[in-house]
């Protein structure tokens, strides 16, 4: 299995505090079935830069010390991007990086809105052979407010990402069960750990992919584990078209 979107590059972030902590998340991530971990660390959120050479060398050391801990996973470079105005500028100029140098860019909404200039910036990157990955669209307030927002930056072109996490249930039973509106809408893609840390922000994979085949059977679970892969290889993921869904007002903030 591919996980996407993780925090296990040490020191860059809020994620893996050195690289002891990387290392125990790799071993962890492995005893869920990961055997790909694109690193994410955040870029451009007002808090954090890691350049693409940065996260690419980071890798590369991490990559080094997992062989000689002899531990079965490759980490590839990437980047979790807050929109922000002049990103597909950064992006023609090679100072964003994609997701393992593919087409997909991970890209991060503010948590309580959807700028209204995201749908014109999408297209503007689709037009340039890009494919925007919204992360966790289930953890944005006003997404979950008003669930049209997502279905209409899907419907012309864009994916998504929840969180697995979201999936298991560790952020509450309504993220929960938006979590699989959205899934049962066609408006998931991807499912990734987001993984920080190993004691309030970890991998359970093994818990979200058992949430979904209870609820859809094998056929989603399958999609979206094949998609992480296409992806990987710069491949075209499988998508079925979005339903939209009505609006329903939802208590209680991440």
């Amino acid at each position: 299995m591919i996980d996407i979107h993780c925090h296990i590059l040490p020191a860059m972030d809020d994620g893996a505090s050195a690289s002891a902590e990387s290392i125990e998340m790799a071993r962890a991530a492995v005893h869920q079935g990961i055997r790909t971990i694109v690193a994410t660390p955040h870029h451009k959120n007002g808090v954090y830069e890691n350049e693409p050479a940065a996260v690419k060398e980071a890798a590369a050391q991490l990559n080094k010390r997992l062989i000689k801990e002899d531990i079965p996973l490759t980490v590839v470079p990437g980047q979790e991007i807050r929109i922000y105005g002049d990103l597909e500028r950064d992006l023609a100029e090679r100072q964003l990086l994609p997701l393992n140098d593919t087409k997909y860019i991970l890209i991060e909404f503010p948590f309580d809105q959807v700028p209204r200039y995201a749908e014109r910036l999408f297209y503007d990157l689709q037009l340039k052979g890009y494919i925007p990955v919204i992360a966790h669209p289930e953890r944005n307030m006003e997404i979950r407010e008003n669930p049209s927002l997502l279905y209409h930056l899907v419907e012309k072109g864009a994916a998504s990402q929840v969180t697995s996490g979201s999936l298991a249930g560790i952020y509450g039973k309504q993220l929960k069960a938006f979590s699989l509106r959205l899934a049962e809408a066609n408006m998931i893609h991807f499912v990734a750990s987001d993984a920080h840390n190993l004691k309030t922000r970890d991998f359970r994979y093994q818990e979200a992919f058992a949430v979904l085949e209870k609820k859809f059977g094998t056929d989603l679970p399958y999609m979206l584990t094949e998609n992480a892969e296409l992806l990987l290889q710069n491949q075209t993921i499988f998508r079925q078209p979005p339903q939209p869904l009505k609006r329903r007002k939802l208590f209680g903030l991440l």
